[in-house]
């Protein structure tokens, strides 16, 4: 199983649809006993929040975001788990809206320590 989560800042590696999350949002991730959470923002997101649980190197949680432009939106999303060759951490995802139409798939990393 890869590491814990908790505590590590990550970041889409592209970005998504214009209203979506994109290269300048940041999710803070927190993990315990299985559950895991995160708040995010940035880019044409203000505010989001993700919740679920991991079973080994599988996340599966729900997502709720309030955007620039005043809307709201929610969705579901299963991820892998990967740790990289340079000890960082990826997040391989499959999402879909549930308050509007659309999926797709994304990548998340962790950010790289300057």
């Amino acid at each position: 199983m890869a590491r814990s989560l908790d505590g590590l800042v990550l970041s889409p590696v592209a970005d998504q649809a214009p209203g979506q999350v994109g290269t300048r949002t940041r999710f803070t991730y927190h993990e315990e006993d299985g559950r895991i959470w995160a708040e995010y923002a940035g880019g044409d997101v203000v505010r989001g929040h993700l919740v679920g649980t991991r079973t080994g190197d599988l996340l599966d949680f729900r997502y709720v975001q309030l955007k620039q432009d005043g809307t709201t939106s929610s969705g579901h999303c299963v991820s892998t788990v990967v740790d990289l060759a340079d000890g960082r951490v990826r997040l391989d995802e499959r999402w879909e809206w549930e308050s509007q139409e659309g999926s797709g798939t994304s990548t998340v990393e962790e950010l790289a320590l300057s």
